[in-house]
């Protein structure tokens, strides 16, 4: 049995939020605040956010995403493809950082900013097991079935009108960066994986073979 490198991630992930989300005062510090980086040089904001999440629901959602997709990316692509399932944590980080890197440009200067959650690099995960794999069936609720790459539709979708709508101090425009991370980075280094998913796309459907 090989290691798992997403159930460390999700395991360390809730060991942090739990505490947390008891401790308001080491949320604060963990958050990003593009304010506090700025002026305060505080740039492990950028990384530590994404271990800390706005409620239990915005916990459980994301670490149940990173479980049931994590996997996939984690041995077929890095294992697979990079021969190092260690480059993996690499790209989690980076698919953290990369998604908080246009809220900062944006809330430099919004000394009341402040946004939480693993949203990026779980996006990057998702979007980049839709490339290796656009059609595997996706279940909402236990009952719909979707496409992986319809799946991964909606969700920008839903995360651009959410974003429009504000509220909260979750980062939903990390999704919309963290998804293009996540098609990126293995285009980067294996762009055959670009012809893979056209030909899969379009020799397939949502119906089968």
């Amino acid at each position: 049995m090989t290691l798992s490198i997403s159930l460390i991630i999700i395991i360390i992930t809730c060991l942090i939020s739990f505490t947390a989300l008891n401790n308001y005062g080491q949320l604060d510090k963990l958050s990003l605040q593009p304010y506090m980086v700025k002026n305060y040089k505080q740039y492990y904001r950028f990384i530590t956010s994404g271990f800390v999440h706005a409620d239990y629901s915005h916990l459980l959602f994301n670490m149940l995403t990173l479980y049931f997709f994590g996997s996939s990316v984690e041995n077929y692509v890095f294992l697979g493809l990079f021969h190092s399932k260690w480059i993996y944590i690499a790209y989690y980080l980076l698919g953290i950082i990369v998604a908080n890197i246009p809220s900062y440009i944006k809330q430099q200067n919004n000394v009341n900013y402040s946004s939480l959650g693993a949203s990026g690099a779980i996006s990057a995960v998702v979007f980049t097991a839709i490339l290796i794999s656009p059609w595997t069936p996706i279940y909402l609720f236990f009952a719909i079935k979707l496409p992986a790459v319809i799946y991964g539709a909606l969700f920008l979708v839903i995360s651009a009108y959410l974003s429009r709508k504000g509220g909260g101090n979750v980062n939903h425009d990390a999704h919309l960066w963290g998804a293009l991370f996540g098609l990126v980075f293995p285009l980067l280094f294996h762009p055959e994986l670009g012809t893979q998913f056209i030909y899969m796309l379009t020799h397939r459907s949502m119906f089968g073979q």
